[in-house]
């Protein structure tokens, strides 16, 4: 009290100031101005209190709270106040189109998304001029992607008028990486997407449309730091179950100064290894001949979802390699994950993508080098040749770092197949960057590559920190020349297969030719052989014909491939006699 009567005359009131007291009625609306009795505007007030009480009451937005016989756990596992009733959101067969864009990834989630929507009802067609509900998985690396949606959205758009006239109105959705960068614009221009969903929205699907279906527009791009889509066994869609897709980790933590992806995928979440192993089982039990599991930053997976998991072990990275964000520590690795899958079905052949390159200790690659199954494939995003650039990109390493990685990489598994991603014209490339790119890619000897010119991409930290100085066609010039630098290097590469034994998995019928098939090989790489008949191993007969599926042991020729004989699986491939083959 003695701190208060030495502030008291701080707050004296002069004496001319007159304390007023104002008390004015507050009006909810028009009506309350017009002369009504007391007992009419109780009855107003009680139905307004009889239709808050038929809403959710605020102990519904509470954890650990027991309204009306539902408990709601402080876990997060509960049962959740729905909005809307069951009923209206099942699909009641009407038919969803799907149409996929990008990576592997977003075929993945396309799976996800169907699987989801199939439980409630829905049906799916390949015939566009039939669906009620058309879905575009999206992709937003580059510029051009994005402007392939914009088209199609306009193509959509004739449609949905036509369709007004004769059928129940058309539905349009935006799913995925656009969704999530866009989103405002999306809903705004020309108001023709119904549905906007981000890629860890997809469990809403089903409330989405039944909002759409309502006539207004329905959105949700909340990104997740948990969602893996772990419960949500995905609908496959291989041809003829030949490969599939199998996603074990959501985002990513790299902040590659041109990626997007950190910002339309969230932060690094690793899918629970139990969930994985039992899908890759199903998948072997269906007859899948080829896995490949998925990530965007696929080979840094980190599985903390068990308390046995969770050690004060560090990550190991890659010899040189550093990263922008603290080492983690803990966790089932990646290549704990791969010896778990690699051990289900040794005749089903398992490969990854895409990962970064500060990812591969050695433990991986011996791993890889071991397992007959675990196909010696390995994309390695390279980017640039030029570690000024690399270091513009954060990328983490530098080019010498790089190459130490493959000259590693080639010791341990002599045969090994390399696929890369470069840029060309990032912020402040110079010629003399250009050529070190060019010199990288004649001396590590790729043999497949994906090469874009540099889009920029807002939100990204070379949008915030850096400038676009390289002439658009300055870019393209680069590229062009990137591309044939990469075709001559293939070439030479492909060049010494020939008169080696490959095991090649075959896809089907070949699109040159209906005498020919077409198929893969370890190293990815697509051969076409002759349709007929060819020497079983381990069989009865001794001819058997080739079918989408199958494992067929090549031999690589001069002008083309001559087919040696049916093998059963990839398990012993790296020890296949050679002998008994015949040479064209």
């Amino acid at each position: 009290m003695g701190h208060l009567r030495m502030l008291k005359p701080l707050f004296t009131i002069p004496p001319h100031w007159v304390p007023i007291r104002c008390i004015q009625p507050r009006y909810c609306s028009n009506l309350a101005n017009t002369s009504v009795t007391s007992r009419e505007r109780r009855t107003t007030v009680d139905k307004f209190k009889s239709q808050i009480s038929s809403g959710p009451s605020f102990q519904d937005f509470i954890k650990g709270v027991s309204v009306n016989n539902k408990t709601y756990a402080a876990d997060g596992e509960c049962e959740e106040h729905s909005y809307l009733s069951e009923d209206l959101e099942m699909g009641n067969s009407r038919k969803v189109y799907f149409e996929t864009y990008g990576c592997q990834m977003n075929v993945n989630d396309t799976d996800i998304a169907w699987s989801i929507l199939q439980r409630k009802g829905y049906q799916r067609t390949v015939d566009l001029r039939e669906a009620d509900v058309v879905l575009l998985v999206t992709c937003s690396i580059r510029e051009k992607a994005e402007q392939t949606i914009w088209n199609r959205l306009q193509e959509l758009k004739a449609m949905k008028k036509r369709r007004l006239k004769t059928h129940t109105p058309m539905k349009i959705g935006i799913l995925g990486c656009m969704a999530e960068r866009l989103k405002t614009e999306i809903l705004e221009r020309e108001k023709l997407v119904d549905v906007l969903a981000g890629p860890d929205a997809y469990r809403d699907l089903p409330r989405l449309l039944t909002v759409a279906d309502g006539g207004q527009q329905a959105s949700n791009v909340l990104l997740s730091l948990e969602e893996t889509y772990a419960d949500v066994m995905p609908v496959h869609h291989a041809p003829q179950g030949r490969s599939a897709f199998v996603s074990i980790m959501r985002g990513c933590d790299n902040m590659c100064s041109y990626c997007i992806v950190p910002f339309t995928r969230g932060r690094e979440r690793s899918r629970p290894v139990s969930s994985i192993l039992e899908e890759v089982r199903m998948l072997s039990e269906q007859g899948v001949k080829e896995v490949t599991l998925l990530g965007q930053n696929v080979n840094s997976y980190r599985d903390t979802s068990e308390e046995q998991f969770c050690s004060s072990d560090l990550t190991q990275l890659s010899r040189g390699f550093k990263t922008v964000y603290r080492t983690k520590q803990g966790g089932l690795r990646f290549s704990d994950l791969l010896d778990r899958v690699s051990r289900i079905d040794p005749d089903m052949r398992i490969r990854f993508t895409s990962p970064h390159p500060k990812d591969f200790p050695d433990e991986v690659l011996h791993l890889i080098a071991e397992r007959g199954n675990i196909c010696q494939q390995i994309h390695l995003p390279a980017q640039s040749g030029s570690s000024k650039v690399l270091e513009a990109m954060r990328r983490g390493y530098t080019r010498e770092a790089y190459l130490d990685l493959v000259k590693n990489i080639k010791a341990i598994m002599p045969e090994v197949s390399l696929s890369s991603d470069f840029i060309s014209g990032f912020c402040g490339e110079t010629e003399d960057d250009h050529q070190q790119t060019l010199s990288l890619i004649r001396e590590v000897g790729y043999n497949v590559g994906f090469l874009f010119a540099y889009s920029m991409r807002k939100k990204t930290h070379a949008f915030h920190r850096l400038q676009d100085d390289v002439p658009a066609e300055v870019k393209q010039q680069r590229l062009a020349e990137c591309i044939r630098v990469f075709r001559e290097e293939a070439a030479r590469v492909n060049a010494a297969l020939i008169g080696s034994m490959q095991l090649v998995l075959v896809e089907g019928e070949s699109k040159r030719s209906a005498k020919d098939l077409c198929g893969r090989t370890d190293g990815n790489m697509k051969v076409i052989f002759p349709k007929e008949d060819v020497a079983a191993q381990n069989a009865e007969s001794n001819t058997a014909p080739v079918n989408a599926g199958d494992y067929v042991l090549v031999k690589v020729s001069f002008g083309g491939i001559t087919t040696a004989f049916v093998h059963r699986g990839p398990q012993n491939q790296r020890k296949v006699p050679y002998t008994g083959l015949r040479c064209s």
